[in-house]
């Protein structure tokens, strides 16, 4: 008896199909007569069905076959005899695929040579099996039509499959869609859930444009993008773009619809008056008009949310902005250079990254840094602006600042005024308690509090004043060092000797203009 090779394959022409880039119909002959194995590739020589042809396996016993499908899970066909080392072996090796290897999607035919053996009507009843067939009556023709019918039951089996492993893959994934902080983050990923449920292993990037606004402006946005497009996370224009991908960009919107060039798709859709979405795809196959249709939907869909959404992320950067505003306005009214707010926004938003806090702690404080002083809008222009030394009386007013703008800020739910409330009010207070406005000490002052303090410190020190020079950053690191469990809390003494170098860095990025000037 012929031994069992797993390689032992052959298509329906005797020879593997290279002109077609789709793989062959896999189709298993399990049978102990080696001539069945010829008859049968000899019936189906020049098969081909949805423009793929059939690649055989052949095994000589049950157990072989049990193998090579618990091996070769996407086998589409298998032929099985009834008898062969025994009497039930084709029946257990049928079970032992529906049960053991829980695969429900092979279409099996059992042929048989002794039809009295397994009755028809209780194999096809108590067998999940497709076909029950006596080898003599198993002409050519006959044979074919099996072939053509249980192939197509196979691929309809995996197209729905498939479709139900794309939507577990969207359901699975759709916290992280929830999640996403941006438009960006948001549109990339359901455009990567959405080539996912498509099975389309493609780059893709997807762009919303707009038509001229109110001051005759026009704007691109960048709302998704997957694959070697992930490098591209800002377009504003046509000409931002890669010049391949432009040259077909700007072929989509001169003719007004959407092109097809080989393995390049861009679908042009438009939207109302206002909304050009473009969705440009490299895949490696040809789209279906169902795929066309998904992406199109895809476009319709992503592009009204970012309609909803880009309203409430654009007050969201605003009131940042405006805080960044307020925050230089008050250091300009204290005679302060406004880039101090800037640079104490990102030394703090670093320091959180060091320490490993959550991404709700570090962008949060990055934006509340900015009103630590913002108190100082309630002391009187004669101590801030006082050219000497303040008396004790003055002192006291101005040491109000950091209650003042805790006042001011204490009163609102949001995040950023939240933590600028607490930043403003505990950014004074010292680790040894000899702080104000409360003597807090330790950890009894909050960590965002903690942090301002020692980054408003580090960069009052790096900068040049009109009372001092700026110091090196080996001098700065000294003062740390030497204020560690007294002025500052040790560990965070640690961290900032560790990130000066990156410090002193965003003092040369953000210069004050002084500096700027000199």
């Amino acid at each position: 008896m012929p031994l069992f090779k797993k390689s032992s394959e052959m298509t329906s022409s005797g020879k593997v199909d290279k002109r077609s880039s789709l793989p062959p119909w896999k189709v298993a002959i399990i049978d102990d007569e080696p001539g069945i194995h010829e008859v049968t590739k000899f019936a189906l020589s020049n098969f081909s069905l949805d423009g793929r042809s059939l690649v055989f396996h052949s095994c000589y016993s049950a157990e072989e076959g049990f193998a090579l499908l618990r091996d070769e899970p996407d086998i589409a066909l298998a032929f099985v005899d009834v008898v062969m080392e025994n009497d039930h072996a084709g029946l257990n090796l049928v079970e032992r695929i529906r049960n053991e290897l829980d695969n429900h999607c092979t279409r099996i035919i059992l042929r048989t040579g002794q039809p009295g053996s397994a009755p028809e009507e209780k194999v096809i009843r108590d067998f999940d099996i497709n076909d029950y067939k006596a080898k003599t009556e198993l002409t050519a023709v006959k044979l074919k039509s099996c072939v053509y019918t249980s192939l197509r039951s196979y691929r309809d089996i995996k197209i729905i499959e498939q479709s139900q492993k794309g939507m577990e893959r969207v359901i699975s994934a759709s916290s992280s869609v929830l999640q996403s902080q941006t438009l960006h983050h948001f549109g990339s990923a359901v455009l990567e859930q959405t080539l996912q449920l498509l099975s389309l292993n493609s780059s893709a990037l997807y762009l919303t444009s707009y038509h001229q606004d109110l001051y005759q402006d026009t704007q691109m946005n960048l709302l998704a993008a997957t694959g070697e497009m992930v490098s591209y996370k800002e377009i504003d224009s046509v000409e931002s773009l890669p010049g391949e991908v432009k040259e077909y960009i700007i072929e989509a919107m001169a003719l007004k619809k959407s092109v097809v060039h080989d393995n390049i798709y861009v679908g042009y859709y438009q939207f109302g008056k206002d909304v050009t979405s473009l969705l440009y795809i490299k895949h490696d196959t040809s789209l279906t008009p169902l795929q066309v249709r998904i992406l199109e939907l895809f476009a319709a869909n992503v592009s009204l949310t970012f309609e909803n959404l880009s309203g409430k992320e654009n007050v969201q950067q605003t009131q940042r902005e405006l805080i960044l505003i307020i925050g230089d306005a008050i250091e300009q009214r204290s005679k302060e250079t406004g880039a101090h707010v800037r640079r104490v926004a990102i030394m703090c938003e670093m320091l959180a990254k060091f320490l490993n806090l959550s991404e709700d702690f570090i962008e949060t404080i990055r934006y509340a840094a900015p009103l630590h002083d913002v108190g100082k809008i309630g002391i009187p222009e004669s101590i801030l602006h006082k050219p000497g030394k303040l008396d004790a009386d003055e002192w006291e007013i101005m040491k109000t600042h950091a209650e003042k703008g805790y006042d001011l800020l204490a009163a609102s739910n949001r995040i950023i005024a939240k933590m600028g409330a607490r930043i403003a009010y505990t950014h004074h207070e010292r680790w040894d308690g000899q702080g104000y406005p409360r003597g807090l000490v330790g950890d009894e002052t909050p960590l965002e509090g903690r942090i301002m303090a020692v980054v408003d410190v580090v960069d009052a020190l790096l900068s040049k004043r009109s009372y001092k020079p700026a110091w090196p950053a080996e001098k700065v690191e000294e003062y740390i060092k030497e204020q560690s469990g007294k002025q500052f809390d040790p560990v965070l003494c640690e961290a900032t000797v560790e990130l000066m170098p990156k410090f002193v860095a965003i003092q040369r990025e953000l210069p004050d203009e002084a500096v700027k000037n000199e």
